[in-house]
């Protein structure tokens, strides 16, 4: 098996969703968030956050969720190490088609199994479009360190981690701990690279439960001014889309941003100016409450709250997707 660490050549560079609400959709990306679209057909549409052909994939189905997330790899070499750690693990592997590669604009796509069940893409070779994008911002922060970041709600925390250590060689950033409406929440930051954190992974503590609907609990993209940042949170709330959390600051990543809850459910978040990680120096710490101020929750009803217990309790009785072969027991808290 593949042992030589591919951290760093690894960086989120495309979101997959599925959904029928391609109006709604449209509004909130483009005129909201401030993102470039382009519709390709009736059942497809791509958002662009930069001279990247695809950053966000949406194609016609039920789901109203994301069904797959996209990693660009830097390299053959760190790709192919990569594959074999899926590989000789016996998870199923597959090439993506022709048709798959072209609509995400890449060159070499492969496809396998990941937890609660999004599917994870690996790529080389990011297309680039002829003409750079029609954005309502002044721009978007991806590069090197990926497009954003992805958080997730789980039961099973430590084979979430465990699943990125062996497949990204994914390191802890930090974590925070966390309680709102009474339940306890401890949720940990991955980082592929130096950004702060690719994907955060939020667990109840106490009882296994997930109160969220959806796979994903929240995407994340970053503007390059704070003025793009306070204009599109105006120009969301104006669209009538609302608001999950306020403008606010983050304890860890000291990032300023703001939660809108998107057409299909999941939340949004726009963010700025977040830290950069110094390999030399960073340690893990843990952090108490997700907010330095701001981030206060929107709107929410008696319903929405009722609906999240229902969601909480039919979650104790299902089995959250790991991927166990790639995730082994998992990695404990250190």
């Amino acid at each position: 098996m593949s042992t030589e660490s591919v951290f760093g050549r690894v960086h989120l560079g495309h979101v997959v969703i599925e959904t029928r609400k391609f109006t709604d959709w449209h509004r909130f990306g483009a005129e909201g968030v401030g993102l470039h679209a382009d519709t390709l057909d009736a059942d497809t549409m791509r958002f662009r956050l930069d001279d990247h052909r695809c950053r966000f994939l949406l194609q016609r189905g039920p789901a109203e969720d994301v069904t797959a997330v996209g990693w660009h790899v830097d390299d053959h070499a760190a790709f192919e190490r990569i594959l074999a750690r899926v590989r000789d693990r016996g998870v199923p592997l597959r090439e993506g088609t022709a048709e798959q590669a072209d609509l995400r604009g890449v060159e070499r796509l492969w496809r396998f199994p990941g937890p609660k069940g999004i599917t994870q893409e690996i790529y080389t070779g990011p297309r680039l479009a002829a003409e750079p994008p029609l954005l309502r911002t002044g721009g978007f922060v991806t590069g090197q360190d990926g497009m954003g970041h992805i958080a997730l709600t789980s039961t099973r925390p430590a084979q979430l981690r465990g699943y990125y250590a062996t497949l990204f060689d994914a390191r802890l950033t930090d974590y925070i701990d966390e309680t709102i409406s009474g339940v306890k929440l401890k949720i940990r930051f991955l980082r592929v690279n130096r950004r702060h954190h690719s994907i955060a992974v939020a667990a109840t503590r106490g009882l296994r439960l997930d109160p969220i609907r959806t796979r994903v609990q929240h995407l994340n993209v970053q503007v390059a001014d704070l003025d793009d940042m306070t204009r599109s949170y105006q120009r969301v709330k104006e669209l009538g889309f609302r608001m999950a959390l306020s403008v606010g600051q983050h304890t860890n990543d000291r990032e300023l941003s703001y939660y809108a809850v998107t057409p299909s459910g999941f939340e949004w978040e726009v963010g700025w100016n977040p830290i950069v990680i110094d390999e030399t120096t960073w340690e893990p710490s843990t952090h108490r409450g997700i907010s330095i101020w701001g981030h206060t929750p929107v709107g929410q009803t008696v319903v929405d709250k009722l609906a999240q217990f229902k969601q909480a309790a039919a979650s104790l009785t299902r089995q959250e997707q790991t991927v166990p072969a790639l995730s082994g027991k998992g990695i404990p808290d250190d």
